[in-house]
């Protein structure tokens, strides 16, 4: 599963871990990517998306066809 939220379109951040005596590492900020399954009644059918925690609380407030119009019309697959 790639970490990247289909609605909000999150990726994970890339940065250096400082240390205390600030040594310099690599790493990544994984956002709370999970897959959710809705049922779309404009479609009939169930979706399933791949979002991240805020993509959820966005299509809890818009609701899942106007969502899924955005995606139809960016020409992304869900």
């Amino acid at each position: 599963m790639s970490a990247h939220c289909q609605v909000t379109g999150r990726r994970p951040g890339f940065g250096k871990t400082v240390s205390h005596s600030h040594k310099r590492s690599s790493r990544r900020w994984e956002p709370n990517i999970q897959k959710k399954t809705y049922y779309a009644p404009g479609e009939g059918r169930r979706v399933t998306l791949t979002l991240s925690a805020k993509g959820i609380k966005t299509v809890d407030r818009d609701g899942i066809d106007a969502v899924l119009a955005r995606l139809r019309a960016r020409g992304e697959k869900y």
